[in-house]
C-alpha cells in the first residue's frame, strides 16, 4: 500500500495533468500545483507535529487531568539522575526518548529508567542531524537498531514509541515507519529547556501553557559527545510542584494514550 507521501506525489500529477488538460502547457498550469504540493510536504517535514506523511501523535485526551512529561536525547550520567531523582520525589512517571547509542553507553542508567517505573521510547541509534536525508533502507536501520537498544532495557518484544531526531520526517522515514507499524510521538508543548537561562523561568513558560492531555518535550541530554543539557532538570521540581498544584497527573506518553500496541 503506498505511504501519504506516495499519494501526495499521485495526486499532484493528476492535478497538474488535470490543469494542463484545462488551460494548457502553460508555467501557471504546472507552477501552481507544484508550489502547493511543495507547501504541503514542507509542513510534513518541519512541522514536528504534521501528519501529512505519516501519523503523529502530539497530545492526549483534553478531557482528563493527565500530562506527559518526555525526556530526548539521553541517557546522560550528568543530567539523567537528577532528572528519575526529582520524578521520584513527586511521584511522577515520565517517558524518556533514549538514544541507542547512549542507552547501550551507559546501561545501569537506563536500567534505572526502566526500574523506576518510567517509559523508554526510541529516538534512533545516532540521532544523527542528517538523518531526515538518508533513504528508507537507513532510516529502517537507525530505528530497528535504536528499538533492539531500548528492548535489550525492558525486554519487550512491541515496538517502541518512536520520536524522530529534532522531531523532522521525510518520506523515506515514512515509508520506514510504515512497513515498521511505528507510532510516530511529537509534542504539543516545548519547554524551550535547549536554550538555557533561567530554570524558573522555563517552568513558569511551561506551568502557563499547560493544559490537560498536552505532551511536554524536555531534554535531559545531548546528541553530540560532551556536551550536556542540565537546564531542563534544574526546572523539573519547580515544573513538578506547580503541575501538583494544578491538579495534574504526570504519566507516561503511553499510558496517556492508553496506547496497548503498534499504529495500524
Amino acid at each position: 500500500m503506498p505511504s501519504r507521501g506516495d499519494l501526495l506525489a499521485l495526486a499532484y500529477a493528476a492535478v497538474a495533468v488535470a490543469a494542463v488538460a484545462l488551460f494548457g502547457f502553460t508555467p501557471a498550469s504546472v507552477g501552481i500545483p507544484a508550489t502547493l504540493l511543495l507547501a504541503v510536504l514542507a509542513d510534513g517535514i518541519a512541522r514536528p507535529g504534521s501528519g501529512v506523511l505519516y501519523p503523529t501523535v502530539t497530545h492526549g485526551p483534553r478531557s482528563g487531568r493527565k500530562v506527559a512529561l518526555s525526556f530526548d536525547d539521553g541517557p546522560d550520567p550528568e543530567v539523567t539522575p537528577a532528572v528519575l531523582d526529582a520524578l521520584a520525589r513527586y511521584g511522577a512517571r515520565a517517558t524518556f526518548f533514549g538514544i541507542g547509542r547512549a542507552l547501550q553507553a551507559h546501561p545501569a542508567l537506563a536500567r534505572r529508567i526502566a526500574s523506576d517505573c518510567h517509559e523508554l521510547g526510541n529516538h534512533s541509534w545516532t540521532h544523527s542531524r542528517w538523518q531526515n536525508f538518508f533513504g528508507a533502507r537507513r532510516q529502517a536501520e537507525e530505528i530497528e537498531r535504536g528499538a533492539r537498544a531500548v528492548a535489550q532495557v525492558t525486554g519487550a518484544a512491541t515496538q517502541p514509541l518512536y520520536r524522530p531526531p529534532i522531531g523532522l520526517k521525510s518520506p523515506p522515514l515514512a515509508r520506514a515507519a510504515r512497513r515498521l507499524r511505528l507510532t510516530l510521538v511529537a509534542w504539543s508543548l516545548h519547554s524551550h529547556d535547549t536554550r538555557g537561562g533561567d530554570p524558573r523561568r522555563i517552568a513558569q513558560r511551561v506551568l502557563d501553557r499547560i493544559r490537560p492531555g498536552d505532551i511536554v518535550l524536555m531534554h535531559d541530554g545531548h546528541d553530540l559527545h560532551g556536551r550536556h543539557r542540565p537546564t531542563g532538570a534544574r526546572a523539573l521540581p519547580h515544573i513538578l510542584e506547580g503541575l501538583r498544584q494544578k491538579g495534574l497527573q504526570c504519566v507516561t506518553v503511553s499510558e496517556l494514550l492508553d496506547v496497548t500496541g503498534p499504529a495500524a
